[in-house]
């Protein structure tokens, strides 16, 4: 596959993992470690792409949208940082650090994002009025994912064909000693995703799992499968016995 063709390719997935379309789903899509698996079939190079994709994965862990006002676009991130990663040989804590600026400038895209949409919420209070339902329709989803068709891919495709070569030169340019800086950021910045969960779990009965959990797999050489599985049976084992006292409580109530 061409250099412009995966450029366009990453474009176009950036666009489509920010289309929210589906708000869980479209959610989950735009993660890193999920965009990362497609971007290692784009880029031929599967392996590296989802390590890299799993340690920016960490710093947005706790990501959470207050008000629907994105702090960080992960998306952003993810569509520019790993393929660059990829091309210049960046190690994954350098990857990290070089995601961070990224996911603040789609921010600002997501804000010219708003601004244009605002012409069609006025457009679909029109056909509301008219009863035109299709109207409706179209100012709500179509209209507005063509709008963003050039935003979203425009930058990332730039980015994917002159960001490698630029990156590059700048990692020659520097001295040694400044690329272990970034490393050193970059692995201690996924910190900040988990403190960040640390204050979304809030609950005090929640916090021995993810401590435990995290003390489990380091220590113990768990694989991130094997975590997965078994996190998933605590959790299970959780919410069914939360169901329980919940119906002994009704009970006595009564």
């Amino acid at each position: 596959m061409s250099e412009g063709m995966q450029a366009l390719l990453l474009g176009i997935l950036y666009w489509f993992a920010d289309a929210r379309i589906g708000y869980t789903l479209g959610w989950i899509f735009r993660q890193p470690i999920n965009l990362a698996f497609f971007i290692g079939l784009i880029m031929g190079n599967m392996h590296d792409a989802i390590i890299i994709g799993a340690s920016i994965e960490l710093l947005y862990l706790g990501l959470v949208a207050p008000g629907a006002n994105i702090p960080a676009d992960e998306g952003l991130a993810s569509c520019i940082a790993i393929p660059i990663a990829l091309k210049t040989h960046m190690s994954p804590q350098a990857a990290v650090a070089f995601a961070v600026p990224l996911g603040v400038l789609g921010v600002f895209i997501d804000q010219i994002r708003r601004t244009v949409n605002a012409i069609f919420v006025h457009m679909a209070d029109k056909y509301a009025a008219e009863c035109n339902t299709r109207g409706i329709y179209l100012a709500a989803t179509i209209y507005p994912l063509l709008v963003t068709l050039p935003l979203r891919v425009v930058p990332v495709t730039v980015a994917a064909v002159y960001g490698a070569g630029a990156v590059s030169a700048f990692m020659k340019s520097v001295p040694q000693w400044v690329i272990h800086a970034f490393e050193i950021t970059g692995g201690v910045l996924p910190a900040l995703g988990f403190a960040l969960t640390m204050m979304i779990i809030g609950r005090r009965n929640l916090l021995p799992y993810f401590v435990g959990g995290f003390f489990l797999v380091k220590y113990a050489g768990m694989n991130i499968m094997a975590a997965a599985v078994f996190g998933t049976c605590m959790a299970l084992i959780h919410i069914q016995l939360e169901k329980q006292e919940t119906v002994e409580e009704a009970s006595g109530d009564e």
